[in-house]
């Protein structure tokens, strides 16, 4: 994570991978990608990123992802969301932020089975 935009930064709080064999494998111990397990039926997934985020780079979205769809048994839905023209959340406009949550909403009550009243 460390060689990817502003990741450097987090380096104190969380250690770096490329520090020794001991941190590689603490980090590796708890990275959500390399715990996704061959076989197992996950929940219904929707991942949010943005185009232009430098904090949480989209690759890592991607990836984690990717593998989820591959490993994954069963027919839940593993979706990705990709906020265009937007980065890690600041600033965000209300319309932005209200189509997002839509997308939330709507994703949740779908695989809830849940039925909106009007």
């Amino acid at each position: 994570y460390q060689n990817f935009t502003i990741g450097w930064a987090w380096a104190d709080d969380y250690g770096r991978s490329d520090d020794s064999e001991e941190m590689f494998n603490y980090l590796f111990g708890y990275s959500p990608l390399h715990n996704i397990k061959e076989g197992v039926q996950y929940p219904a997934t929707l991942a949010i990123t943005a185009d232009h985020d430098d904090r949480v780079v989209p690759a890592h979205t991607f990836k984690f992802m990717a593998e989820l769809q591959s490993k994954h048994k069963g027919h839940n839905p593993v979706l990705v969301r990709i906020e265009t023209k937007a980065g890690h959340g600041a600033g965000k406009p209300t319309s932005k932020m209200i189509e997002e949550s839509a997308d939330m909403y709507s994703f949740i009550m779908y695989n809830l089975g849940m039925k909106a009243k009007f």
